[in-house]
């Protein structure tokens, strides 16, 4: 479904991937791991055409789509759900919900992914009139996902999802995850929660200093003694 080959990009004259190359196979989860600031936000950002590409290519569904704007990346179906959430907090829940359709992909298909998003995400039926700022945190994570779902994805980038969360909220958000992705979804997570996102991943990849520096299979990773030490300290 995607392939990033080589890309090479960063801020002004600051430079921050290094000739990055990854591939996300139609319905899987692909994780990106690491730590703060090794470049998997400017990563996502570039596939979803946020930043401009300085070399490599990035091609989706068939298509070189390199150079091509954000908004056109979001009519083929690639749909981030950013950091922090950044809802309209003094709308209500629904109206946040609604906002996520405002493509014309999207438009046809507003009630039945508006059903979809009520399925996985029962608790923002209940609390659909209420005002968004007023949602505990990880109601909040759970109305920006539902939002990104109504783009009627056909890859959702999720970045850092967990960010702030308590850990039995984040157990059940990533129970959601894998509720999303067995409808189809094809999902790609940044997550600094190491051992989550790789659980769930068919693949992962790590990166350090804005490259590649391990890649493979979820479980796989998480067997491997360089990646235990460097991030569990075992």
């Amino acid at each position: 479904m995607l392939k990033v080959t080589n890309l090479t990009t960063g801020y002004g004259e600051s430079q921050v991937l290094f000739g990055i190359s990854l591939k996300v196979k139609k319905s899987d989860v692909v994780s990106l791991v690491g730590s703060n600031g090794a470049g998997k936000t400017t990563l996502i950002n570039s596939i979803s055409g946020i930043y401009k590409v300085w070399e490599g290519e990035i091609e989706f569904l068939g298509q070189d789509i390199t150079n091509l704007p954000y908004y056109k990346r979001v009519e083929l179906g690639i749909i981030q759900c950013p950091e922090g959430r950044r809802l309209f907090s003094s709308m209500t829940v629904l109206e946040n919900i609604q906002l996520g359709a405002y493509s014309k992909r999207s438009r046809n298909n507003l009630n039945e992914n508006m059903k979809m998003v009520y399925e996985i995400f029962p608790i923002l039926y209940e609390r659909r009139y209420q005002i968004a700022g007023t949602l505990s945190g990880g109601e909040q994570q759970m109305c920006a996902i539902g939002r990104a779902l109504m783009g009627n994805p056909e890859l959702l980038i999720l970045d850092e999802p967990s960010l702030g969360l308590a850990p039995i909220i984040v157990q059940q958000l990533f129970k959601m995850i894998e509720k999303i992705s067995k409808t189809g979804v094809t999902i790609l997570l940044v997550e600094q929660n190491v051992n989550k996102a790789l659980l769930i991943a068919n693949e992962g990849y790590v990166i350090e200093n804005g490259q590649v520096t391990m890649k493979g299979g979820g479980k796989e990773l998480l067997q491997n003694n360089d990646l235990r030490k460097a991030y569990f300290g075992i």
